[in-house]
């Protein structure tokens, strides 16, 4: 997967782009808000950056 974005997910900015275009708006980003938001992410582990 390329441009990968959100490793606890795996979604990459293609598939945020696509979302986008298809909604109006990204629902992608909402899950992942959401899930952040009740401890569901885990992206200081997953990412290499650790953010």
């Amino acid at each position: 997967m390329t441009n990968l974005i959100c490793y606890c997910f795996n979604y990459s900015y293609d598939d945020i782009k696509t979302d986008f275009k298809k909604h109006g708006k990204s629902l992608i980003l909402e899950k992942i808000t959401n899930e952040k938001k009740s401890n569901g992410c885990d992206c200081a582990n997953k990412n290499p950056s650790g953010k």
